[in-house]
């Protein structure tokens, strides 16, 4: 049988699969086009769990929001080259405007919902999407918040996202606060939320970098005391000096605006995902010892 260019091109167009592979499904399902994407996605999706185990540490942070909520998406791929296509920013941005709808209570809740924009599940889409551009793909997390008064947003790019809940704020102030999170990265709001296994840790590990010094006990006490009052104030939003202000803190500058922050969320992409260090020559070896 015949298989026209024109459907050759319908195909390519609806599944993204190469040429060869269009043609090759045409022939099979004797011109057919349905069934041939049908057969396409079922040995995409094959293709897709093969994928699965490799290592995805790019991607985006998306951010989506209206009056009162945010939500916020990390969604990884393999390779930085993938994350800039439109396929895969098109189903980031889906994924981001099914939590704004939903706010689904964790991530299986995500990925059981149906897409924004269509009628598969965010899991489905997942799947389509890694038969379709040859990369794993994950959705690695999500966050949603809610504010009766205001919420700051920053997006650094395509890699850093921030949402900030800043009652009493504004606009301008939420975005410099949020701004500040993603190049400050502060682990907590205040020091009274430092767990005490954190302290007690840092506190012995300053008493004994002190007890080298050779000086006097009370001493020592007053050495440890001011680096634990250094640590605190690098590690919570606000004891750290304000980013476009260093001369003043952050928690200086939002009682000067009679604000506050109660929560925030920072996301990075690729944080903690160990990558992989690709050794081809140890590769090739591999392969032909094998």
């Amino acid at each position: 049988m015949k298989i026209s260019a024109a459907l050759v091109k319908e195909l390519r167009e609806r599944t993204g699969a190469g040429m060869m592979e269009c043609k090759k499904a045409l022939v099979a399902s004797a011109g057919d086009i349905e069934i041939a994407i049908e057969a396409m996605r079922k040995s995409g999706q094959a293709k897709a769990a093969k994928k699965a185990g490799r290592i995805a540490a790019e991607g985006l942070i998306v951010i989506q929001q209206d009056n009162k909520h945010a939500a916020m998406v990390e969604i990884n791929s393999e390779t930085d080259f993938v994350s800039k296509g439109d396929d895969f920013k098109d189903f980031c941005d889906a994924v981001a405007a099914t939590v704004l709808r939903d706010c689904p209570s964790n991530l299986d809740a995500l990925m059981a919902a149906t897409l924004v924009g269509g009628e598969k599940s965010v899991e489905k889409a997942r799947q389509d999407l890694i038969a379709k551009i040859g990369e794993n793909t994950n959705v690695r997390r999500f966050t949603f918040m809610e504010s009766k008064t205001d919420l700051g947003v920053y997006l650094h790019g395509t890699r850093i996202g921030v949402l900030v809940d800043i009652p009493g704020g504004n606009a301008d102030l939420g975005k410099d606060i949020a701004m500040h999170i993603a190049a400050s990265r502060p682990v907590c709001i205040s020091a009274d939320q430092v767990s005490a296994d954190i302290l007690a840790k840092e506190k012995e590990i300053f008493t004994a970098q002190a007890a080298n010094s050779g000086k006097p006990d009370h001493i020592i006490e007053k050495m440890v005391q001011g680096r634990l009052e250094k640590f605190l104030s690098e590690i919570t939003l606000l004891g750290q000096p304000f980013v476009k202000d260093p001369d003043q803190k952050v928690a200086a500058l939002l009682k000067a605006n009679q604000a506050k922050v109660i929560r925030f969320e920072r996301f990075e992409v690729g944080e903690g995902i160990e990558k992989k260090n690709e050794n081809f020559a140890e590769e090739v070896m591999q392969q032909v010892q094998n």
